[in-house]
């Protein structure tokens, strides 16, 4: 069976807002059904990364995330600016979140976070040598502690569900295949 495209017969802002914007699409589907109310959630895309230190420790943050209303072990990473490159953000975010500048900048994948019912992207950045060469420089309402982990106990926090953040799984599971190539 081939898949196909719905067609989009018109669309409608109910929020639009800096952070998130909602709308509503009146869609055709290839059987011909006209839906009226599929509702899109459009949010700016994002980077994750699975950031090295020199000495070879992954680079996490810990921080507390309102509405799941839990402190949250995670990987660097944050929304892109404006027009800037995927490589640029991250690169940005490491060093604003983190104070880490690092050698090498390599991507390794790009995932919908649910693409049922929002439109964005997460670019996930592979990096290594990371030194620390900044202090913090934390947005206004951003708290959060870096925190560095081995490969063994990142590999573990996994297997007992100590990671709620499923994006930031799966970039640490792309992460991981890449340092088993080094």
């Amino acid at each position: 069976m081939i898949i196909e495209k719905w067609q989009k017969l018109a669309s409608k802002y109910l929020v639009r807002e800096k952070w998130a914007t909602l709308r509503v699409d009146e869609v055709k589907l290839p059987d011909g059904i006209v839906k009226d109310d599929y509702y899109v959630l459009e949010y700016p895309n994002w980077v994750n990364a699975i950031a090295l230190t020199a000495e070879g420790k992954i680079i996490m943050v810990r921080q507390y995330r309102h509405a799941a209303d839990i402190v949250s072990l995670e990987v660097p990473g944050g929304v892109m600016d404006g027009d800037e490159s995927p490589e640029f953000a991250v690169k940005r975010e490491l060093l604003e979140e983190t104070g880490y500048s690092f050698k090498t900048c390599k991507f390794i994948a790009e995932l919908y976070p649910n693409p049922a019912t929002s439109n964005n992207r997460t670019f996930t950045y592979f990096l290594t040598g990371g030194v620390k060469t900044h202090e913090q420089h934390l947005d206004e309402h951003e708290i959060l502690n870096v925190e560095e982990y081995t490969v063994e106990e990142v590999k573990q926090f996994i297997k007992d569900n100590k990671i709620a953040q499923a994006l930031h799984v799966a970039a640490l599971l792309y992460g991981l295949a890449e340092i088993e190539k080094l």
